[in-house]
């Protein structure tokens, strides 16, 4: 019985260290607060099942990293629509105009554009500064996939907001 405590409190210690920082990796992923709750919370619900085993295997964060990527691209693979990002009127002011902001809004509305599986990718690579070949792992795919996407994914980007050419990502605003 103390076994299962004490996989209960590693479980729960794990959920309050680490639940912000998996929010912003599925908002990232998502574009959307609400959909990024869920969506942790749905990775969070299917590893719990699991947590003695996976704590066992040294890293459980990049398990359940992992298991965030699969269960974002599984809902994407099931139909699910993504919600479209609400645009603001060009003539709107921010309420807060700076130039941080706005390139952060740019960012989140030109990563929405992008299928899951791209948006993943650039996210692994530029957020967690992951090299190819931890994303192909990551994401149970080849390398040349990794590096077809990423290519992809930047041309799409180029089209969709080519202010973001120049910006320093990680200046920009765009988690919650």
């Amino acid at each position: 019985m103390e076994v299962a405590v004490d996989a209960e409190d590693t479980f729960a210690s794990y959920v309050r260290d680490r639940t912000a920082a998996l929010s912003r990796i599925a908002y990232l992923l998502t574009g959307d607060a609400h959909l990024a709750e869920d969506l942790v919370q749905e990775t969070l619900l299917g590893v719990a099942g699991r947590w003695r085993r996976i704590a066992a295997g040294g890293d459980p964060d990049a398990y359940v990293r992992r298991a965030l990527y699969h269960q974002h691209i599984s809902r994407w693979r099931r139909g699910r629509r993504r919600p479209e990002l609400v645009h603001e009127p060009a003539d709107r002011p921010l309420s807060d105009p700076t130039a941080t902001i706005a390139d952060g809004l740019t960012l989140r509305r030109a990563l929405a554009r992008l299928a899951p599986g791209q948006r993943a990718v650039l996210v692994l690579r530029f957020y967690e500064d992951r090299t190819e070949s931890e994303i192909a792992e990551l994401l149970g795919c080849r390398v040349g996939t990794v590096k077809s996407q990423t290519r992809d994914a930047l041309a799409r980007l180029r089209r969709y907001a080519p202010e973001l050419v120049e910006l320093d990502f990680s200046q920009a605003e765009v988690g919650r």
